[in-house]
């Protein structure tokens, strides 16, 4: 469509110029001195005229291409460089994510040497670029293939060319006038962090992220960094607070942000050696966090293993037993299990609060094993030996897959054998437990 209309316009044109200079017949004299003259139709002057034009224009058109051609080939030069700069930093970036290193090293400097070349000092004369027409992101090009040289360094166990390398890319970020220069530093100051990390020195680790700013040290990455480095130092309270701010940025999944939080709770608990500073650990404890099962089993456990009495333990494990009074299946077999270890060595000096939240769970559910077994332990500390004697038969039936409470229960029923004087069923309640495995 677009072809039939220029056609169109072509033919319009075309009668026109035939309409206007068919019909002219004025005439052009040149007079020649001293009496010579030539007449010339005027249109034949117009043409002439608009020759010479044409002809003038192709003059100029052609001086000033003979007169731009050394430019354009030094363009020409200076552009077939910077693709083989780039062609060597992919190469790079190639070797390295294919794992060959040492490939990737070689590319890398290819590419420095094409930069210096094109840029630096040793360039050639003929190509010397003005500030104006030069990369303006070739300082960060540097960057990153420095950058690159060294994460291949890093992977062939090179600490010496890593720090080189990783120096100079800092030095070219720096430089660099990109917009994205500042997330080109920071990034390679980040993975400078995982290089030590990798190398066993936290303290290395720390101090880099330290020196990040605000902004940056709050990033997910940065802040993965620093619970790496926090625990491979041993530093439990610096890896708890990070662990939490991550749990709270959604980096990890609710199940695996708990069961980190909790392991790293339960190792400060084993760090404390006296009641004051596991009593302070608790406190600092959100209220969620208390009543996480594994968190107030081992805070139990911590505390009667400094000194604390089983009045404060049982406390600290009210939550717990509630969630398995009210039948909750999130406990374990493992987990219920530690909880009636937990509670049972105080069983003598419980008081009647205690007595009847256990009592209540059984007439709740009076076949639970676990139930049963502790009605029986606690009837036994207060020497009811007919009530203690049912219930613990009644509870060695469920309770083998749960062999330390198996074991108890059995142990309980020989000494009940022997405080009747029936010395076969206490033989043979020994026997029974020592089978338990």
């Amino acid at each position: 469509m677009r072809a039939l209309l220029w056609l169109l316009t072509l033919f319009v044109l075309a009668t026109l110029l035939a309409l206007l200079a068919g019909n002219n017949q004025a005439v052009l004299t040149l007079y020649w001195s001293p009496t010579r003259a030539i007449d010339i139709s005027l249109n034949m002057a117009i043409l002439i005229l608009f020759g010479l034009f044409l002809l003038g224009h192709a003059l100029m058109r052609g001086v000033s291409g003979l007169i731009q051609l050394p430019r354009d080939a030094r363009r020409w030069r200076i552009q077939q460089k910077e693709r083989a700069l780039h062609g060597h930093l992919l190469d790079a970036m190639s070797h390295y994510l294919a794992g060959r290193f040492s490939r990737a090293r070689q590319a890398g400097q290819r590419a420095l040497r094409q930069e210096e070349g094109l840029y630096g000092q040793q360039a050639d004369p003929r190509d010397n670029v003005p500030a104006a027409q030069r990369l303006p992101y070739r300082m960060q090009l540097r960057a990153l293939t420095h950058f690159i040289m060294a994460e291949s360094s890093q992977a062939m166990q090179d600490g010496t060319q890593r720090d080189l390398h990783y120096t100079q890319a800092l030095q070219a970020a720096e430089e660099s006038s990109a917009d994205i220069a500042v997330e080109t530093r920071e990034g390679i100051q980040l993975r400078a962090t995982r290089w030590a990390i990798e190398d066993r020195q936290p303290a290395v680790a720390l101090e880099r992220l330290d020196a990040l700013p605000q902004g940056t040290g709050r990033r997910v990455l940065a802040l993965r960094h620093r619970l790496k480095a926090a625990r491979q130092l041993g530093n439990t309270d610096l890896a708890l607070e990070t662990a939490r701010t991550l749990a709270r940025h959604k980096a990890f999944t609710p199940d695996a942000g708990r069961v980190l939080v909790s392991r790293l709770i339960v190792d400060q608990f084993k760090s404390a050696f006296d009641l004051d500073q596991l009593q302070r650990i608790w406190m600092r404890l959100d209220r969620e966090e208390r009543v996480w099962p594994e968190v107030a089993l081992a805070a139990a456990r911590q505390l009667v293993a400094v000194g604390g009495t089983a009045a404060q333990a049982r406390a600290w494990l009210l939550p717990v037993w509630e969630r398995v009074a009210a039948g909750e299946q999130s406990l374990s077999s493992s987990q219920r299990s530690a909880l009636i270890a937990a509670i049972e060595p105080g069983l003598e000096g419980i008081d009647s609060d205690w007595l009847q939240r256990i009592e209540t769970a059984y007439q709740r559910y009076p076949n639970r094993p676990d139930v049963q077994y502790l009605m029986g332990m606690a009837c036994m500390k207060r020497q009811l030996w007919g009530k203690a004697q049912q219930f613990l038969t009644q509870a060695v039936q469920g309770l083998k897959d749960e062999p330390e409470l198996h074991r108890n229960a059995w142990r309980a029923l020989a000494e009940l054998a022997e405080e009747r004087n029936d010395g076969a069923a206490a033989q043979e309640a020994w026997k029974q437990a020592a089978l338990v495995r």
